[in-house]
């Protein structure tokens, strides 16, 4: 599933996101939706999430 795409991510799913500051060695973190940051339906760089460990980041891949 593409992680651009809003529609796709739902609260409880489990993901794969990269943080802010991991943004230039692609470093991903996982974890579980806790809410979904980003309004409009799609961004080019992953939705913006805030997982239940209170990380941030663009999910880069749906697990």
């Amino acid at each position: 599933m593409d992680g651009t795409i809003r529609a796709n991510i739902t609260l409880g799913l489990h993901v794969a996101i990269v943080l802010k500051n991991d943004q230039k060695t692609g470093t991903l973190t996982t974890g579980v939706v806790q809410r979904i940051l980003t309004n409009s339906r799609t961004h080019p760089h992953g939705i913006k999430v805030r997982l239940e460990s209170g990380e941030i980041g663009r999910v880069k891949q749906i697990l």
